[in-house]
This record gives C-alpha cells, structure tokens and sequence, in this order.
C-alpha cells in the first residue's frame, strides 16, 4: 500500500521530519558559530579586541558550540531509536504474515481465499479488493463467507482478533531466536 492509498482511506501518515530539522539546525548552527570565529579573528588581527565586546561574542560562540553538541548528540539517539522501531515492526510485520499463512494452512484455505483474507485483515474493503484482483466484488464475498466458515468466526472482526490475540500472548521474538509461527499459540 502507498502513501496515496493511505491518503484515500483517511489514515495519516506521520511526516519524518524530526531527523532533517535537526540536520537543518546544526549546519545553521555550524555557521553562525563560523560567522563567530571569523568575526573574533578578525577582531584580534585588527587590533581591534576590546574585552567588552569580545566577552559577549566568546559567549555566543561557546554556547552555539555547546549546542551543537547536545544537537548532535539528539541527533544520533534519534535515529538509533528510528532504527530500533523499524527493526521491531519488521519483526512484528514478519511475525504477523508468518502467523497469518500458518492460519491460512491450517485452515485450508485456496491460494485466491488466502490472498482475499490478507487483504481483509489488513482492513481493505470489499469494493478495493476486488479491484485490486481484478474480480467481481460477489466472488470477493464468497470468498469471505468461505474464509470466515473455514476459520470459525462471524466476521472481519473476529477473523483480525485471532490473529491479534496470538501475536499479543506470545513473544514476537523467542529466545532461541526468529519467530517460527509453526509454534504459536493458536485459538
């Protein structure tokens, strides 16, 4: 799915903005403390260093300095942090489409029933999907009624709550390692 049908469907998206206005800080920073120093070593070539106007530009420089660092510092934690989150949904993603197709295998389900149940799961409706596979949306409902037969459940809700209740009592990662959904717990 892209951000454009994401933007159809009326979910936001949130913006990465944080990284960049953080980047966007420090190489303003970097040249304000630049525009500093020049200043202070001209003013010392010149003769011209008077200590009540080179305290308050020393000051300045210092604390653009001592900002930088702390900026930087944010900056790195930053994205360390992005990179963890990225690593744990792609675990929890990887988790949930393993657990999906040991579902779908359990339950017998055809490859097309298999394919229609994903796309419900992941919350498309009825009309999206059968334009997406290029079928009629009453095959698209028998292939539901088919699903939610074969899996034991009244509806696109009770079918997502399975597979959200597995993956909630279950750790994503076990200690021996990769999620193996042959060992999840099922309903």
């Amino acid at each position: 799915m892209t951000d454009q049908d994401d933007s159809t469907r009326g979910i936001a998206r949130p913006k990465a903005r944080g990284p960049r206005m953080l980047i966007a800080l420090i190489v303003f920073q970097i040249l304000c403390s630049a525009f500093f120093v020049v200043d202070i070593i001209e003013d010392f070539a010149a003769g011209d260093a008077v200590f009540s106007h080179m305290l308050p530009e020393l000051g300045a420089t210092l604390g653009l300095f001592v900002g930088l660092v702390f900026e930087v510092r944010a900056l790195l934690h930053l994205l360390r942090r992005q990179a963890v989150m990225e690593k744990s949904l792609g675990v929890a993603a990887g988790a949930l489409g393993a657990l999906m197709e040991d579902y779908f295998r359990q339950w017998g389900l055809t490859p097309s029933e298999a394919d229609v149940a994903a796309f419900t799961i992941k919350g498309f409706t009825i009309a999206e999907i059968a334009a997406m596979r290029g079928s009629a949306e009453g095959t698209v409902k028998t292939h539901l009624n088919a699903i939610y037969r074969k899996a034991g459940v009244q509806g696109r809700g009770q079918l997502v709550s399975v597979l959200i209740e597995d993956l909630l009592n279950a750790p994503l990662v076990p200690a021996g390692g990769p999620v193996d959904a042959g060992t999840a717990t099922k309903v």
